[in-house]
């Protein structure tokens, strides 16, 4: 994996949602919508992969990896897609989501349905550190997304995807140890973890649920000969947490800049058929 080149990548894709500047259309384009537990993301790349505009929405729609609340997805979805149809000054026809690894029946169907209730066809649905994985040009290794709800695992071989799984952690359960250790609401708790000027207090407080997330991703990997763990979604974004998991698990933790925004373009990357 080039890190730099990933690192380059995700960047100019945050440039384009923070400055709300699309560029300019080449060729068909690639869409994804990644329907967070934190956050919901579209991401629009051309022909060539170049991502061309994105939007970004905070929302809590979406808990453990299930829709707890589809009309309020779907119009959130909605929106995202006029901002972002306004800024091309085109329509948005197709889009590729994702779910967490093992989804399975009805919740996929769900996840699809958002989407194709904002009027775009679904035309192909990912496991979520698999689509991580396609930013980050990772053929071998361990690729964990830690999402709000929950983590997801893929473990990946030459190039193919041979193990995955899906654990019920991630940033909410940090929220929920913040909320008791400070007496406080969780939308609160939620602020304050997002408080960078706290981030070392708070991590402090926090470092148990990581070290438990390590603990719960060295079990999936124990049986597979992984040299490399890549880890992505918002709840990694904490400074030192690639580090209380190498410490952990004794395996190369590699995190990359932004890593809200990887999963997001990974989905937008399998947007074919």
């Amino acid at each position: 994996m080039d890190l730099k080149k990933a690192n380059d990548y995700i960047a100019s894709f945050a440039k384009l949602i923070e400055e709300k500047q699309p560029h300019k259309i080449t060729g068909k384009l690639k869409v994804g919508v990644d329907l967070g537990t934190a956050n919901i993301v579209i991401s629009v790349l051309d022909e060539a992969d170049k991502p061309i505009a994105g939007a970004l929405y905070p929302a809590s729609v979406v808990k453990d990896g299930l829709v707890v609340d589809y009309v309020g997805a779907v119009q959130i979805v909605r929106s995202l897609k006029q901002q972002v149809e306004d800024l091309l000054g085109t329509r948005l026809i197709e889009a590729a989501t994702a779910v967490p690894p093992g989804t399975i029946g009805g919740n996929a169907k769900a996840m699809a349905n958002v989407v194709e209730s904002a009027d775009m066809e679904v035309i192909n649905v990912v496991d979520e550190p698999t689509a991580a994985s396609t930013v980050l040009g990772v053929k071998d290794g361990a690729v964990v997304d830690v999402g709000g709800g929950t983590t997801g695992i893929s473990i990946l071989k030459k190039g193919r995807v041979i193990y995955t799984a899906d654990e019920a952690t991630g940033g909410t359960h940090m929220s929920l140890v913040i909320a008791g250790n400070y007496k406080v609401s969780f939308q609160q708790a939620e602020e304050m973890k997002k408080d960078p000027s706290r981030e070392r207090e708070i991590f402090t407080v926090i470092k148990p649920v990581v070290e438990k997330m390590a603990s719960i991703v060295k079990k999936h990997i124990a049986s597979y000969d992984v040299k490399k763990i890549y880890v992505v979604g918002g709840a990694c974004c904490f400074k030192e947490f690639e580090g209380v998991f190498y410490k952990e698990i004794g395996v190369e933790t590699v995190k990359p800049k932004l890593p809200l925004l990887v999963t997001p373009l990974g989905i937008a990357l399998n947007c074919k058929k």
